[in-house]
């Protein structure tokens, strides 16, 4: 730990004697780039919207070489992935705000198209253009499941000309990674094509003490290809089909206390597997009128996961068994938007217009999930329990925006959402097979003032609802816990987004509170070795965050972020505590919300020297630093505070280049994700974070 501490020392002070050295700098025309986010479902400066937004831009994602919305999440204030083994599993917190993936409290968003389970949210990104990062409840504009707030992935377009790319790289682990895309058009100016495909793969980083082997290895294939049609000079057109099979190792998960004794090393008496595989078709269609814009978004997801894994996750004092878990769903969207065109508002008189948007949503989700436990200990059983659940829901939405004088913009947005639940569920124990329905219907309201002191100093207020559906649970739970319900909130922020020095530094500002009610915990049930959701009672959330983007001369660039989070559960809230092998259920009041740490910090520098016809040398270098957080509830164990170091630098042509990288560079051992799980000798299982890793990369282009 002193290590990386010396380190965030040295990186920082370096950091802030080169800012101060920048500003002495004189005759300086390098502006920092305009970045246009959908935020509020329509294109925007994102320096002009009322909303805590980070975009993380196609030429970060290419500087990073962000392979997962996880790697690109390192740049957003009060934000954690908990990183937990395969993809699929890599939750999002926003300001304490999260969930499991089958009831999200951070929606992710692919080209328009909600992931209404967060195990087919965590995708390679192939062929992105933009990830925003839109923190606070979106009820009024994307309703359920969005009481965190929501991540936007958008894919980069077709070229208008032909061109290619391809580049790979290759690590320690045996880490290797690949990919290609190819783009152009079709019909000139009418109808063009993109066409990606992909590979990454490494070697396990934990290995199993009585076999030797490494259990978590990853091997992902994946692609996706893009047809955009110009229909007319106002009609447009893309489909979009994404496909991704990820064949990957065990979870690599064990006793807590060994795994801090001895990292990156579990003693399991069963090595498993995990497969995933998603196909996501989506068309969009839109129009582009004198007075109004049209939209239509449709959107398909299919995914199914395949899990074998050991039951106990541990020999001690015995082998208990295995667990196979098979799960499949279903999904169909379908957005229609209609909206004030851009660049012509309604207009009353000089000093005062009227954008507006609306628009209908509806949705289907048909869940099944079977899950056969083969247990060994302490006698022979055989326990195999069932669940099909579908839901379908419909919401309606419109906002408003009234500007007055082009100083005060006054924000007022409305959504409602009815949707319906039913389940059917064959427990594995002696019971009889249930049949479930529940129905929510939810009002969202928002309300905002946005002034603009000048055209590079925006502040705002906003005042937001949010909310997370409620359902039915399709694990074995206790009875009168099989359903759940919906969890709601308040949001309370001022902000202020400010452009400094001809418009190369950007200061970013933003305070909250979040008040929200019956607030939804995944709870740990003993009999089954099971987890569900159940409401657990109030909580709230308030901190700060800033963001800073700095280009003292071209070439270089500055950036950080800070967020400090408060989270706790208010009085009345219980929560089931484990203590050994016994669980109960406790009152929780004042505990810390699980994985909310107290604070996150990133900062870093990059710079590029241009050396003419040779092409650039450029060199990277970041820090991201975690705050404490606790595992549940309970609030019984946690993850000390720690940083985490990335280097980088290599040179780039006109037509290729070639990179070296090292990410935790000081192999700084952290556990980001533990669970109870009463099996173990400490009664928590967690999985160790990535160690250090390094490698090269290079590609081509034409």
């Amino acid at each position: 730990m002193m290590k990386q501490l010396i380190a965030a020392l040295c990186f920082g002070t370096a950091t802030l004697a080169s800012l101060a050295s920048a500003q002495q700098t004189t005759n300086v025309t390098t502006r920092l780039p305009e970045v246009t986010v959908v935020a509020e479902k329509e294109p925007a400066p994102s320096q002009a919207v009322p909303v805590s937004v980070t975009p993380v831009t196609q030429e970060t994602l290419r500087d990073t070489d962000a392979r997962l919305v996880k790697d690109a999440a390192v740049y957003v204030p009060n934000a954690f992935m908990t990183d937990f083994g395969p993809p699929k599993l890599s939750n999002p917190y926003f300001r304490g705000i999260g969930a499991s993936p089958k009831n999200p409290g951070v929606t992710t968003f692919i080209d328009g198209v909600p992931q209404l389970n967060g195990n087919s949210s965590s995708i390679q990104l192939l062929d992105v253009d933009q990830i925003e990062f839109v923190r606070g409840p979106q009820g009024a504009l994307f309703g359920r499941n969005t009481i965190g707030g929501l991540i936007n992935i958008i894919s980069r377009r077709p070229s208008d000309i032909w061109t290619a790319e391809a580049e790979g790289s290759y690590g320690n682990y045996n880490a290797g990674e690949g990919s290609f895309r190819a783009s152009g058009p079709l019909v000139k100016d009418q109808l063009s094509l993109s066409l990606g495909a992909g590979f990454s793969g490494r070697d396990g980083y934990t290995r199993n003490t009585l076999t030797g082997d490494r259990l978590d290895g990853r091997t992902d294939f994946f692609g996706k290809t893009q047809l955009a049609w110009k229909i007319s000079d106002r009609l447009e057109a893309r489909l979009i089909l994404s496909c991704e099979h990820d064949h990957d190792g065990d979870y690599a998960l064990g006793d807590l206390t060994a795994l801090r004794a001895a990292p990156h090393t579990v003693t399991r008496a069963f090595e498993g597997y995990t497969h995933r595989d998603i196909v996501a078709p989506t068309l969009v269609l839109a129009y582009h009128g004198d007075a109004v814009e049209i939209s239509s978004i449709t959107g398909g997801v299919w995914w199914q996961t395949l899990d074998m894994t050991d039951y106990g996750y541990t020999v001690v004092p015995a082998p208990f068994g295995t667990r196979r878990e098979h799960e499949q769903q279903n999904q169909f969207t379908q957005e229609f938007r209609i909206a004030s065109a851009k660049d012509n508002p309604l207009r009353f008189c000089d000093n005062l217009k009227l954008a507006w948007q609306s628009g209908v949503f509806v949705f289907t989700e048909d869940h099944n999930k079977d899950t056969f436990d083969n247990l060994t200990f302490p006698f022979p059983a055989q326990l195999d329990n069932t669940a099909h659940l579908q839901t379908y829901g419909v919401g309606v939405y419109g906002q408003t925006k009234l500007t007055v004088c082009e100083k005060f913009d006054f924000l007022v947005g409305l959504r409602y959402d009815h949707e319906q639940a039913n389940g059917d569920i064959t427990p594995a124990l002696p019971a009889l097979p249930l049949s479930l329905g529940r129905s929510f219907n939810e009002v969202t309201p928002q309300f905002g003032l946005t002034y603009r002191f000048t055209p590079n100093v925006t502040t705002y207020g906003t005042i937001t609802r949010g909310y997370k559906a409620g359902g039915i649970n399709d694990t074995v739970s206790p009875a009168g816990k099989q359903t759940f319900g919906a969890e709601h909130s308040w949001n309370y922020e001022i902000g202020a987004k400010t452009e400094w020095f001809d418009h190369r530094l950007q200061a970013n500002l933003a305070l909250y509170y979040i008040d929200w009610q019956q607030i939804q915990l995944s709870q740990f049930y003993n009999v089954t070795q099971n987890y569900y959701v159940d409401n657990a009672g109030a909580a709230m959330s308030k901190g700060i965050e800033l963001e800073l983007l700095y280009r003292p001369v071209k070439g270089w660039d500055l950036f950080g972020s800070f967020g400090v989070t408060d989270t706790a559960f208010l009085s009345g809230s219980r929560s089931m505590v484990g203590q050994g092998f016994i669980i109960s259920n406790q009152d929780v009041t004042g505990h810390r919300l699980p994985f909310a740490p107290d604070f996150t910090a990133n900062a870093g520098t990059q710079y590029t020297l241009d050396i003419g016809k040779a092409g650039a040398l450029y060199a990277r270098a970041e820090i991201n630093v975690y705050g404490n957080f606790k595992y549940d509830a309970g609030n019984q164990v946690g993850q000390d505070s720690y940083n985490l170091a990335s280097f980088r630098a290599g040179w780039r042509g006109k037509n290729c280049f070639v990179e070296g990288w090292i990410n935790n560079a000081f192999d700084t051992h952290y556990v980001p994700v533990a669970l109870f799980w009463g099996t173990t000798p400490s009664g928590y299982v967690g999985e160790s974070g990535a160690p250090l890793t390094f490698g090269a990369r290079a590609g081509v282009n034409f």
